[in-house]
Formats: structure tokens, C-alpha cells, sequence
């Protein structure tokens, strides 16, 4: 079969090296899925880049999610079968012909969901359901704030919100507006021309309720001044440590230092919460918990309140081409590898 790995840290084109690699077996509790589709995250880009703590060292096959047929499973599985259609979330190994997943991390689809998009619920869906579901609960007339909505993740939990019945304000550059509006966004923000911070202090005066993060460093500060008493942040991510097509540990240095400090008191005086989430952390250590979000995510997409949007699929061989792509942040919506 054939596996991507990272050989050398830095840019696309001198990272990535496909070699012919053994099918792997898998051992108890785990399936090997033959791959139809390999996704994209934005967390690959920061491995590729060096900053990612919990990959693997190099020469390493990274990637989290994966589509395709359960091609082989561990001696005491019984809940799933060769062949049948599955999802399934990867401890990395994603980029490769066969994957190997732990049965929490595997559900089956439906016959006819596409297996490209199929990829955006093991990661991106399941980590917004995670977020807005079981860290906190949204309630109808909830005002929310969503950072870059219009990526995998972001687009997912504005779906979740408005089927909740929030008021959704979102913010994504100039050319993504259009996409937001199509989404629901109650109030679009192109954060390339305005500062959402204001924009909020202008529309409610006394704050918003909650705000998904995903850039950290200022952009989480600057949430945390427009919470109302009471609001809760989730954080995810910190998507601004990367900026432009370089490795810069300086500039995630001062991506830490942009967060700011946080007073348990003061937030405990305003009742304020700061919630922070790892889906990796949780499959490692709350596998049940995990297995229920993705049979949940899965459940919601056959129903139609999960609608991931598929931007663009590449050839396996040109994963460098499809990280420049998601590296750029002119996706909206799943990017993916297709091995057929």
C-alpha cells in the first residue's frame, strides 16, 4: 500500500515523501479501513510546520479522518464487519491507502453518504458537537459568536447553533461572506475590514452568551472582553500561530502571550467559564465519550441538521498541492485526498 509521510519539516513541496509501506494489521479493539478518502485539517498544516506537539516525529504519516470499507478487524470485534462503509477517526495514519482506527472512533454510514464528505464528521463534526453540545448547552435566544465560520469546523456549529435557535454572528474574510449569509449567519463579519470586538459592543452592549474560538491568541482575548456575565468561551484551536508560508516559533510565541491572563476570580465575580477542547485528548481518554459523539454526528448528518460542505478533493499524489490549498485559507469546508 501506499503512506504519506512528513520527511523533513517546512513547506509542502519539500515535506512529503509516498512510499510503499505493509498493510497494517489491527490489533484488538481496532479495524483496518481500506481508504476511499483521506481528510484535511488544519492541525495537519501545523505538524507539517513543525508546531504540532502530539504528532508523531518525523518521518511520520499523519492525518485524523478517513472514509472508506472495513477491510479487517481485531480478533474481538464484534460490533463491525469487512466490508461494511464506515467513517472512522485515526490516532494519525490517516494519509495512507489502509488505516487502522479504535472501534470507539468508527461508525457506519449510510449507503449513499459520500465518502469525502463522510471524513468532515470524524473530526470537524464531532468536535463542534463536542463543543456545542457537551461542554455547554445552547438555549433558544442564545447569542453566539463563531470564529472563522466559515471552515470545517466553524460551518458545522453554526448549523448546530441556528438548530438550537441562536443568533449567530460569524466572522471569515471578504470572499466568504456570501457563504456565511447561505449558512444563516444572522450577522456576517469580514474581520479583513472590521473589528469584531466592536462590531458586538455596538449590537449588544451587555455581550454575547458564548464564542467558539479557533485562532487563539488576540482573537481569544478580544472574545473574552465581548462575554456577557454568565457566557462561556470554547476554545479549540490556535490557527493564528500560523501566518503566511512560514515556520515561526516566534510568531507562536507571541500567539501564547495574545491570550492574555484570566483571573479565576475575575471570571468567578462575572461568572464566566473558559472551556478549552482537545477531540485527540478525548478519544485517548474518553473513548466512550468520543463513540457517542460520532454515532450522535453520524445520526444528525443522515437527518440533515449536519450538512458538511465539501470544498475540494486532490489526488493522494498531490497532497502538497492540497496543503498550500488549506495552508492558503481559501477553503470553505472540507478538504480531502481521494485515493481512487
Amino acid at each position: 500500500m501506499k503512506s504519506i509521510y512528513i520527511t523533513q519539516y517546512g513547506n509542502s513541496d519539500k515535506a512529503f515523501d509516498i512510499r510503499e509501506t505493509e498493510i497494517p494489521s489491527p490489533g484488538p479493539g481496532e479495524v483496518c479501513i481500506k481508504v476511499i478518502s483521506s481528510g484535511l485539517n488544519f492541525a495537519d498544516v501545523v505538524a507539517r510546520r513543525g508546531l504540532y506537539q502530539d504528532a508523531p516525529p518525523n518521518p511520520a504519516v499523519i492525518g485524523y479522518d478517513v472514509a472508506g470499507y472495513i477491510h479487517a478487524v481485531g480478533i474481538d470485534v464484534i460490533d463491525f464487519e469487512v466490508g461494511q462503509k464506515v467513517v472512522a477517526l485515526t490516532r494519525f495514519g490517516g494519509y495512507a491507502e489502509y488505516a487502522i482506527a479504535m472501534v470507539e472512533g468508527v461508525a457506519v454510514l449510510p449507503d449513499d453518504y459520500d465518502f469525502h464528505k463522510a471524513t468532515a464528521l470524524a473530526t470537524q463534526a464531532c468536535t463542534a458537537y463536542f463543543c456545542a453540545a457537551e461542554c455547554i448547552s445552547l438555549h433558544e435566544g442564545d447569542t453566539v459568536l463563531v470564529q472563522a465560520a466559515a471552515g470545517g469546523v466553524g460551518s458545522i456549529l453554526v448549523q448546530l447553533a441556528k438548530y438550537y435557535g441562536c443568533k449567530v454572528y460569524g466572522t471569515a474574510s471578504t470572499k466568504k461572506q456570501d457563504f456565511l449569509k447561505e449558512l444563516g449567519v444572522d450577522l456576517p463579519i469580514d474581520y479583513t475590514k472590521d473589528s469584531f470586538k466592536d462590531i458586538i459592543k455596538k449590537e449588544t452592549p451587555d455581550g454575547i452568551d458564548v464564542v467558539f474560538d479557533s485562532i487563539g491568541g488576540k482573537s481569544f482575548n478580544h472574545g473574552m472582553k465581548v462575554l456577557s456575565p454568565g457566557g462561556r468561551m470554547v476554545s479549540y484551536g490556535a490557527a493564528s500561530q500560523i501566518k503566511g508560508n512560514k515556520t515561526n516559533k516566534l510568531k507562536a510565541a507571541g500567539v501564547v502571550f495574545g491570550f492574555g491572563l484570566f483571573s479565576p476570580l475575575g471570571l468567578l465575580m462575572n461568572s464566566k467559564s473558559i472551556i478549552t477542547v482537545n477531540m485527540l485528548r478525548i478519544a485517548d481518554y474518553k473513548a466512550n465519550m468520543f463513540q457517542h459523539v460520532m454515532r450522535k454526528v453520524v445520526k444528525l448528518a443522515d437527518e440533515g441538521v449536519i450538512n458538511p460542505t465539501l470544498c475540494k478533493t486532490f489526488a493522494a499524489s498531490d497532497v502538497a498541492s492540497a496543503h498550500d490549498f488549506l495552508e492558503s485559507r481559501q477553503s470553505i469546508g472540507k478538504v480531502t485526498l481521494g485515493w481512487e
